[in-house]
């Protein structure tokens, strides 16, 4: 049996990057095994075959391959900063389903054979319903960092670096200044530290 669960992430990977903010705010105390999507490990397979991350092996063996279910978990178990009251079911599920599908076909057209300008457009709708709401408070769920915040965030910042010069353009300032502030934040920089390839028989490499 494990000592402390493991996760295997992808550092620029969105649904990587909410499943890591998640565990650093509840604290949860893990392993992290940085892979390439490219090589995948032996050992994530054999825990969670369709071989995507991130991936949380816990300590009883049990596996947890949605990002969206580790977060969940995480704050379940501990949630020093009340993100559960920003727990967005609908909202997240717009993003996962909906804004994911145009992100994807806007910013890889050549994968997809896709147009994506039709698809960055549509993208842009869904960031609108995202500006009203940040218009009226600072952030998705109030006015403070929850769930919510996080589970998006990751998205909306690969959808704007795709093309930064046509995004600070639009007509979504609240949204502009809630993904700046996020990128900024502390959590965040902690989020987004590079480790090297984990290989099997590495010494472990803790997420902090």
């Amino acid at each position: 049996m494990l000592t402390e669960p493991i996760l295997y992430s992808f550092r620029r990977c969105p649904y990587a990057m909410r499943a890591r903010m998640a565990l650093l705010a509840s604290g949860t105390a893990c392993e992290i095994r940085e892979v390439k999507l490219r090589e995948k490990p032996a050992e994530m397979l054999a825990a969670s075959p369709k071989g995507t991350v991130p991936v949380l092996v816990l300590a009883d063996g049990a596996v947890i391959a949605e990002s969206i279910d580790i977060m969940r978990w995480a704050l379940a178990r501990n949630d020093p900063e009340g993100w559960q009251a920003g727990d967005d079911v609908a909202l997240i599920a717009a993003n996962d389903e909906r804004f994911k599908h145009h992100l994807d076909r806007y910013k890889y057209p050549d994968r997809h054979g896709s147009d994506p300008v039709a698809h960055r457009d549509e993208g842009l709708v869904m960031l609108g319903e995202l500006e009203r709401r940040l218009a009226g408070q600072s952030h998705l769920s109030g006015d403070r960092w929850m769930l919510a915040d996080a589970a998006i965030l990751p998205f909306v910042r690969q959808f704007a670096a795709v093309d930064l010069d046509w995004f600070a353009a639009q007509p979504v300032p609240a949204v502009r200044r809630w993904l700046a502030e996020g990128v900024a934040s502390a959590l965040f920089e902690r989020v987004m530290v590079n480790r090297p390839q984990w290989r099997a028989g590495d010494l472990p490499v803790h997420l902090g």
